[in-house]
């Protein structure tokens, strides 16, 4: 790679940002605080998890939801309520490119440069909206519209070349199309994805991100769930097999066992007949019954003659085994262990 480290060349080709977090005086003096309620909603989140940091994620999307990037503040507060230190939180949101490093415009635009976009024109949307904007990678217009971003995959390569908003898609762009989105953006307007939910902004979708709702109310939430979309290229198949009328041949494979044919017979009704408890009896048919070695080894783990040939005595050396018993690793003992009589038979008392 030519790009020196921290161009936007490099960063675009590698999938990597390692430009340095904002936090210039300027730019923090004009952020807007993370209050109390952050906190309690940072806490809100947390609850969610039997282990506390394993909330990192969700809460790294609040506070970008609050300031607009991951800030020192946020680092901090992500921090003090999970325990850890700040390297670790930032560790953490340096290596995510959801996670920004300075302060973003009220619209995220990213533009999929990888292979079969960049093939059919992402390159191209790329370079024009770079020139109108008057950015590069991971920059934000003078006005503070919109950032602009190269991305590697958005996972959408049957409708390409795709443009995202906020991560809300707009498919099968243009360099034509794609300028006269973010023109409508930049003039304050919201288009309406290709499919998904209407579009907000930034921080309402890191809020949407974190785990809360971005929407005022349960009507416009539901009214997001249920918005119109275009699924043409996904859904063509289905479309021509019912116009076809082709369906898919049935599965074919065994019958579903019975109740009683979850376990070998002898482990439902023991006979009684072999000197063993009903438990002996029923794990050594568990482990006859194995079909496969997994299945075994995992019947031999549980029975309770354990270390001892199965369906023999207690006490009698495994078949196939060097170790007496008696002196398995954890056992007490330091000899072979002394074989206890047989089970006198049932009637031969």
């Amino acid at each position: 790679m030519s790009s020196l480290p921290g161009s936007p060349e490099g960063a675009a080709t590698t999938g990597l940002v390692d430009t340095p977090v904002d936090a210039s005086p300027e730019t923090l003096a004009q952020l807007p605080p993370l209050t109390e309620q952050t906190r309690l909603e940072a806490r809100e989140i947390m609850a969610r998890y039997p282990q506390a940091r394993s909330a990192l994620l969700p809460m790294l999307h609040l506070v970008q939801s609050v300031q607009g990037y991951v800030s020192p503040e946020g680092v901090a507060l992500c921090a003090e309520e999970l325990g850890l230190t700040k390297a670790e939180v930032g560790a953490v949101a340096t290596f995510y490119t959801m996670y920004k490093r300075r302060p973003t415009g009220r619209h995220l635009v990213s533009v999929c440069t990888n292979t079969l976009c960049s093939v059919l024109g992402g390159q191209r949307i790329m370079d024009a909206l770079s020139a109108d904007l008057g950015v590069h990678h991971d920059e934000t217009a003078a006005d503070g519209s919109v950032t602009l971003e190269h991305a590697e995959c958005l996972a959408a390569c049957d409708y390409a070349p795709v443009v995202t908003v906020d991560y809300e898609f707009y498919d099968q762009q243009d360099v034509e199309s794609a300028r006269e989105l973010v023109a409508a953006l930049r003039r304050g307007e919201k288009p309406h994805p290709t499919r998904g939910a209407p579009l907000s902004d930034f921080r309402g979708i890191s809020r949407q991100l974190a785990g809360f709702s971005q929407w005022a109310d349960d009507g416009s939430a539901a009214a997001a769930v249920d918005a119109p979309w275009q699924a043409g290229p996904t859904l063509i198949g289905v479309h021509l097999a019912e116009e076809r009328g082709e369906t898919a041949p049935p599965m074919s494979g065994p019958a579903a066992p019975s109740a009683a044919a979850e376990e070998p017979r002898e482990t439902v009704r023991p006979s009684g007949r072999t000197g063993q408890t009903p438990g002996e009896e029923a794990a050594d048919a568990r482990v006859a019954a194995a079909d496969n070695p997994a299945e075994r080894a995992g019947a031999e783990q549980a029975h309770p003659d354990r270390g001892a040939e199965y369906g023999q005595p207690r006490g009698r050396q495994r078949a196939g085994t060097d170790t007496p018993a008696g002196t398995e690793p954890g056992t007490s003992e330091q000899g072979p262990a002394t074989s206890p009589p047989s089970p006198t038979p049932p009637g031969k008392a």
